[in-house]
């Protein structure tokens, strides 16, 4: 390359690549921001429904911050309540709630893809890939067909789930009154939203190990992504050996739940073995510790009271809630191919490896570069965010608890749910900050920066020049 006297700088050659010219981008409206807009759209539409719509409460209605507080949690699939779902919503309230939790489990831009489909046309190749959660890599499956089994490994999964606990639950609450809870709760599992029809949510089902285990399955095959669930059935259904290897990309989504969920169970049972756990059979310990393991990455139910558990039960559960489930998932955090790849990123700079490695296989730099900046994202909004709360908190005389506060802020980013008692209590100030925090963990905080920067592409001609900084 050749120096341009005099600018300390490098004349290179722009590379930048046309996006593809569709309706969306003639009108100047990247996918990013369709999505985050989408999801703002049906927030904006759910809180009108909640605050205006009668029949919804068995007394008075919500307020403003409440309704769209409720709103916002469903859609972005959160689970943190400022009433009972279970006393406070009638049962059309509380089929607003689901439609609401299914909608933002599904996304917005796949139910406009299929219907687009259905109706013979076709969605431009940048919605197709939004809207399955695959723009960041290449996928070797057809966008069309990964929209159409989304759908359908939905509601088959969904509709498994509802049978099961139905059968499980008709001596608890009969033939006919089994039927709701038993779909409220299969679709707010799958969509790992957390909400449920028991004040309690499941902790009055603690001592019903079916009960954990469907509700597990489903929190499990909700967050690990599409595209995993597409591969492993091509792996063992279809016929073609060009379609049956696994990815690295879910190789990676497998081996990092597996470890994460099998390592967080031992270790709850060791830390609540004689706490929370103590007055449960040994069977029901195991079955509860595995569910606690299993809720964090994000589904949001609870089967003990958080409040009373130990400060590490508590501080693991964050670190989970932060990891969340996996890309393309209707789960939330900061995902685990995320967390994996810091992992790898580390294990390779202390073998002093040039390129991070999994499966035989190279990751891309430019992969490592989005999960670190990703990493950075979160960790700074979860810290600025705690820090706002706990000023709020400070300034109105309230007392200290910053282990609380900083749980609430870490389930409402990574759009988990679980509380340890905190957020009804919340003033106006923080339940709006909340509102902010679940909605940016929902569309996550690359696509809200790329909504935020139209068309984002290297325009200059010259790479100031290098000089190194000392790290460490």
């Amino acid at each position: 390359m050749k120096q341009k006297p005099g600018t300390g700088g490098v004349r290179w050659k722009n590379t930048s690549r046309r996006l593809p010219q569709s309706p969306l981008w003639k009108r100047g409206l990247a996918p990013a921001e369709l999505f985050v807009i989408s999801f703002l759209a049906l927030i904006t539409v759910g809180a009108l429904i909640l605050r205006f719509c009668p029949g919804l409460y068995r007394g008075e209605g919500l307020n403003w911050t409440d309704s769209v507080f409720t709103a916002t949690s469903a859609v972005c699939v959160t689970g943190l309540i400022v009433v009972d779902t279970a006393t406070y919503f009638t049962p059309l309230g509380q089929a607003v709630l689901l439609l609401l939790i299914q909608l933002g489990g599904l996304g917005m831009l796949v139910l406009t893809s299929v219907m687009i489909t259905a109706l013979g046309g076709r969605p431009s190749l940048q919605t197709e890939r939004l809207a399955t959660g695959s723009h960041h890599m290449i996928a070797l499956i057809p966008a069309r067909q990964l929209i159409y089994d989304i759908v359908r490994f939905t509601f088959i999964i969904e509709a498994l789930g509802a049978i099961a606990l139905y059968l499980v639950w008709i001596p608890r609450y009969g033939m006919l009154g089994a039927i709701w809870p038993a779909v409220f709760h299969s679709i707010s599992a799958f969509c790992n939203a957390g909400f449920s029809t028991n004040t309690e949510s499941l902790m009055n089902l603690q001592n019903s190990p079916m009960t954990i285990f469907i509700i597990s399955m489903l929190i499990i095959a909700g967050g690990l992504g599409f595209i995993t669930m597409e591969e492993i059935q091509n792996r063992f259904l279809s016929r073609k050996k060009s379609t049956r290897r696994i990815s690295v990309h879910s190789r990676l989504v497998l081996v990092t739940s597996g470890i994460l969920i099998v390592g967080g169970w031992i270790l709850f049972a060791i830390f609540e073995w004689r706490g929370v756990l103590n007055e449960m059979t040994m069977f029901n310990r195991l079955t509860n510790s595995f569910f606690m393991s299993v809720t964090p990455r994000t589904a949001g139910f609870n089967s003990i009271d958080y409040s009373l558990a130990s400060d590490s039960t508590n501080f693991l559960t964050i670190i989970l809630m932060t990891i969340g489930g996996s890309p393309g998932s209707t789960a939330g955090g900061m995902k685990t191919t995320t967390f994996a790849l810091l992992g790898l990123l580390a294990w390779s700079r202390l073998r002093s490896h040039p390129t991070v490695t999994f499966a035989n296989r190279s990751i891309p730099s430019e992969t490592i570069q989005r999960a670190t900046g990703l990493f950075v994202i979160s960790t700074g909004s979860i810290v600025l965010s705690v820090f706002l709360i706990e000023m709020i908190g400070d300034s109105l005389g309230a007392e200290p608890q910053f282990l609380t506060r900083l749980f609430e802020t870490v389930s409402a980013f990574n759009t988990v749910g679980l509380s340890m008692g905190l957020t009804p209590d919340l003033t106006t100030p923080s339940r709006w900050l909340l509102i902010i925090l679940m909605i940016a963990g929902r569309t996550g905080p690359l696509s809200i920066a790329a909504a935020l920067i139209v068309r984002l592409s290297i325009k200059g001609k010259y790479r100031l020049a290098y000089e190194d900084v000392v790290v460490g």
